[in-house]
């Protein structure tokens, strides 16, 4: 099973530059999660009758927004059980998102997960927690923590896979220039114990599974002073795994020559 994931920065304009049809004929991905799609389903002229739509979009038009895609029959069978848009009420209640309405991840889209018969993929676009870290402490207090008893409470019926742009570089392996962007959002400390929590709850980073160590591996590229083409980027777009399915993971990949966004696709490979 392929199962890929990719912040398309707005699914009309990939779609419209012919790179998510590239994308998929080229991949042929059994599951494809995308984050900031920027769009409400029926919007994109999206032409993929072997796979099945899950969209999970933004109050707000034009905004943040997830959505995931699957082959109508993966392995010669209907494989989806539920769909699962945003976080449950009581833990946004919890985290009290729906007290101030600042930052609601269900109003903003940013969170779907299907069940399939042996796991649950979850897709998620963190909220950024802004240049001026307006938004670190929604981030750091509510989001992640949430996020975190979402995942965990899945895990209890099933083992989850779950993947997104997470908005933070882990590690300083993780960014080309790290001593420059330290304490600058995407490298605060508290974004970083995020991650830390995650991998501590048991969840495996795939991509460092394989690749413990080394940086030169990005995801993101700024479309300043031609960063992409010198390879001036962070890894912010991940797949992790629970410790279950550990030995199921035939690859994790990085395909930073896809382009049509800002950000390149990340892959995910497992046995059957």
């Amino acid at each position: 099973m392929k199962l890929a994931s990719w912040n398309v920065n707005g699914i009309r304009s990939v779609v419209n530059k012919g790179a998510l049809g590239e994308f998929i004929k080229s991949q042929r991905p059994d599951i494809l999660c995308l984050q900031e799609t920027k769009a409400e389903r029926g919007q994109a002229e999206i032409d993929l009758p072997d796979y099945e739509e899950y969209w999970h979009s933004a109050k707000k038009k034009g905004y943040s927004g997830t959505a995931i895609f699957v082959k109508t029959k993966i392995n010669k069978k209907d494989v989806v059980r539920s769909v699962l848009l945003g976080l449950p009420d009581d833990i946004c209640k919890k985290y009290k998102f729906h007290e101030d309405g600042y930052g609601d991840p269900n109003a903003e889209g940013r969170v779907i997960a299907i069940e399939l018969d042996d796991f649950f993929v979850v897709n998620s676009y963190t909220p950024n927690a802004k240049s001026d870290l307006s938004r670190l402490k929604l981030r750091h207090k509510q989001w992640d923590p949430a996020f975190l008893e979402y995942l965990k409470n899945l895990q209890k019926k099933k083992p989850v896979i779950f993947c997104g742009d997470l908005n933070v570089a882990h590690t300083s392996d993780d960014l080309a220039n790290p001593k420059a962007n330290e304490g600058e959002h995407g490298f605060t400390k508290e974004e970083r114990e995020g991650i830390d929590n995650l991998i501590e709850a048991g969840f495996i980073d795939t991509f460092r599974h394989f690749t413990p160590k080394g940086n030169g591996h990005y995801t993101w590229w700024s479309h300043f002073a031609n960063a992409r083409s010198r390879n001036i980027g962070w890894r912010i777009d991940y797949w992790f795994v629970s410790k279950a399915l550990v030995k199921r993971i035939k690859s994790s990949k990085i395909l930073p020559d896809v382009m049509g966004s800002d950000h390149c696709p990340v892959v995910l490979e497992l046995s059957n």
